[in-house]
């Protein structure tokens, strides 16, 4: 997460607020004991374009909450899960607590279809973040394997920047960086497994790692294919050729496309872009948890 927002983090009682990012708000115990835990709590907050953007969408933070918890359930890799301390009363439903990791400076994006920021650059130079791709592949496409494209987590306030994995081996040791990208896409794949079984396309997603103290292990942390992170589509729809029905908050990017310069502060989003978005995350809420044993 990056850049911290002004935020309404709700008073818990035994933890206190440290940071805001623009959707998660996050606390550390007051007890010593459990000072190598943090609690994150998923707002309904909704960001696009460096901004967070009013108003909010209602269920948002369970939603995301949710299918991380149940995807982390069903993905054979270390996650931050720290099941032995209860979530608090307060927050409970859209929060998790976790253990403190030794996070990588990097954001590890895996795509297995083409669109996005990548179509763009396959359209100007045949490449997606420098990697050549194949000539004749269309808006939506698969790409002949997932591919790992890595981006570097800026300072607060900054841009995150795509970056070559040559750049990542400079970043976090070839070791590391070759285990990064092996975890990313052997997560990738099984994630894409359980979305078929729903009916839904895995186009691209984000994971973010760090080291566990505890164990030395890289462990999967942060949030996990959520429509924060991820781009899923309908797979009967894509079959048919369309390609731009996602299940996350590209309504909310396509409205503000049209309707601001992005310059100044962006507008408020109408009440039926807000709807839209809520129906959509939690309609793969439902295709996911019950569509998938």
């Amino acid at each position: 997460m990056s850049g911290a927002v002004g935020s309404n983090a709700v008073a818990i009682p035994g933890w206190k607020h440290v940071y805001s990012g623009k959707v998660r708000d996050l606390y550390e115990a007051e007890d010593p004991s459990l000072h190598h835990l943090i609690l994150v709590v998923a707002s309904d907050r909704v960001s696009a374009f460096d901004h967070v953007l009013e108003p909010a969408i209602p269920g948002k933070g369970k939603h995301l909450t949710t299918l991380t918890n149940w995807w982390f359930d069903r993905l054979d890799v270390p996650n931050h899960l720290a099941t032995d301390v209860p979530v608090p009363a307060e927050v409970v439903g859209r929060a998790t607590i976790a253990k403190k990791l030794e996070m990588f400076p990097i954001e590890c994006v895996v795509r297995g279809y083409i669109s996005g920021s990548g179509w763009k650059e396959y359209q100007a130079d045949g490449t997606v973040c420098g990697i050549p791709l194949p000539e004749g592949l269309t808006f939506g496409g698969r790409l002949p394997e997932p591919i790992f494209t890595p981006a570097y987590k800026a300072p607060m306030g900054e841009h995150d920047e795509n970056i070559t994995y040559e750049r990542c081996v400079e970043l976090v040791g070839e070791a590391n960086a070759s285990a990064l990208r092996d975890l990313s896409i052997a997560v990738f794949k099984r994630a894409s497994e359980l979305a078929e079984k729903a009916g839904l396309i895995l186009a691209d997603t984000k994971f973010e790692f760090g080291i566990d103290p505890a164990t030395g292990a890289i462990t999967l942390g942060d949030e996990v294919l959520t429509p924060d992170s991820s781009r899923f589509w309908s797979k009967s729809a894509w079959e048919r050729g369309e390609r731009k029905d996602s299940f996350d908050k590209q309504i909310v990017r396509n409205w503000l496309a049209e309707n601001w310069n992005q310059q100044g502060q962006p507008p408020a989003l109408p009440a039926e872009i807000v709807d839209q978005t809520a129906d959509k995350y939690a309609e793969l809420v439902e295709r996911l948890t019950q569509g998938v044993a």
